[in-house]
């Protein structure tokens, strides 16, 4: 697991200004990696967030102030995703963001920064692309609390299932389906129960929902039939995003018993920019929270350092903006407040269990970590929970009320890091926006 260097010092400052303020969410201790360009005749290629805006890794692979390992990822970052970037392995991930934060730091020689000052573009100023190929997307079940809130909201007989506490639960989920931020989708349709007639009929959903989760960006691969410990889970991750897995609970509640989710998720699903390293995670790690009386986890699953350095503290905001808000000027509403720490499973544990029959994880495969929600009830990461199923709608102040998400509703995720003396560092923002359902 990663541990602490210069590159978390609190102190430390950027020569670039915004990046100082104490809310941004991409000082200098943090350096996310994305990917973007500037105008359409561009290709898309890999840049790295300080402030408000963005380290051209092409300018900066072409300015000479690079050399040696880091000058060799930054290569690799010309491409459009950053796929070859991250097959390179942890020690290239370490020396580009160590470099980086040389060249950006107020200490850097002044022929340093007016090199590097003319690989800055600023982030109002970029179109970004889903930063990865994703090969393969596997949604995880993580959230014991989730597990419990919603299960009982479509089955009031519902039981944790046993497994839950044994293993990470997952479903293998659709790739080709995950846009970015900024995205606009029309509702779905799909396969339903009608509630008047008890039978099915095919229509636009009418329980449409957001899930609250982060996305767990794969960077090592792992030959068939060879198995990661959990001793060895982290280093095949490259990185953390936001994630929206956005469902449809009425097809959900019809489809899934018993293969599981289907339709209800394969429309769309929404990444953040912008991938936070475990390495910026650092000084954010926290110890594993058993808010149950559960069995022991079995010896592949567990190690100390799992246990007590395995969980991440990183605080998670949704809001909306109706188009009613928009129309208005009005600022979007909080819906839910919570935090990654509360998982029952961690990242290293999702790693080690996804591959302990022998899959191969490959670069650039996402793991989402599922809907994050805590324990208090008006902090869950889903609009089932907090409007317990519809029947107790979300008064959203402005003679609005939300059940589940309307068409125009643009729902908002947000996340970031703040722990005693440590700087803030953040996620950024990952946006989408409902249209109404397509005519067939």
């Amino acid at each position: 697991m990663n541990s602490l260097n210069r590159t978390h010092d609190p102190g430390a400052r950027s020569w670039v200004a915004a990046a100082n303020e104490p809310l941004c969410d991409f000082p200098i201790q943090n350096l996310p990696y994305g990917v973007f360009r500037t105008s359409s005749q561009e290709p898309f290629h890999a840049g790295v967030a300080i402030g408000d805006s963005v380290l051209d890794l092409g300018r900066l692979h072409a300015s000479g102030l690079l050399d040696g390992l880091a000058l060799q990822a930054a290569s690799a970052c010309l491409d459009a995703t950053l796929n070859r970037f991250m097959a390179m392995g942890a020690p290239a991930w370490q020396a580009l963001r160590h470099a980086a934060f040389d060249l950006l730091n107020a200490n850097a020689a002044p022929e340093t920064v007016d090199a590097a000052r003319k690989c800055l573009v600023l982030q109002t100023a970029v179109e970004h692309a889903v930063p990865v190929a994703i090969g393969d997307y596997t949604d995880y079940f993580t959230s014991i609390h989730h597990a419990i809130n919603g299960g009982l909201l479509l089955d009031p007989a519902y039981k944790l299932a046993r497994a839950f506490q044994w293993l990470p639960m997952a479903y293998h989920g659709r790739a080709s389906s995950i846009g970015m931020t900024g995205h606009q989708f029309p509702r779905p349709h799909g396969q339903v129960l009608d509630e008047t007639t008890g039978t099915p009929v095919y229509r636009p959903t009418r329980r449409l929902d957001f899930e609250l989760e982060l996305g767990v960006f794969v960077g090592r691969e792992n030959a068939l039939g060879e198995p990661v410990g959990i001793t060895e889970a982290e280093d095949s991750v490259f990185g953390i995003c936001l994630l929206n897995d956005w469902s449809a609970r009425d097809i959900q509640a019809w489809e899934m018993t018993p293969l599981g989710p289907f339709q209800a998720k394969n429309f769309a699903s929404t990444l953040s920019p912008w991938i936070v390293t475990l390495e910026a995670l650092a000084p954010f790690r926290s110890a594993v929270e058993r808010v149950l009386d559960g069995p022991a986890v079995l010896p592949y699953l567990d190690s100390p350092a799992n246990r007590e350095r395995g969980a991440f503290d990183i605080r998670l905001k949704v809001s909306v903006e109706t188009a009613a808000m928009r129309a208005s000027g009005s600022d979007p509403r909080v819906l839910c407040t919570t935090n990654f720490a509360h998982q029952y499973w961690t990242v290293a544990q999702m790693l080690t269990h996804h591959t302990a029959g022998g899959c191969n994880l490959r670069v650039g495969d996402l793991l989402g970590t599922g809907t994050i929600s805590d324990p208090q009830p008006e902090n869950a990461g889903s609009l089932i929970e907090l409007s317990q199923a519809g029947r107790k709608p979300l008064d959203l102040g402005n003679g609005e009320e939300r059940s589940f998400v309307e068409d125009g509703d643009k729902i908002i995720l947000q996340g970031w890091c703040e722990r005693g003396d440590f700087r803030r560092i953040g996620f950024g923002s990952n946006f989408a926006t409902v249209t109404p359902a397509r005519q067939i």
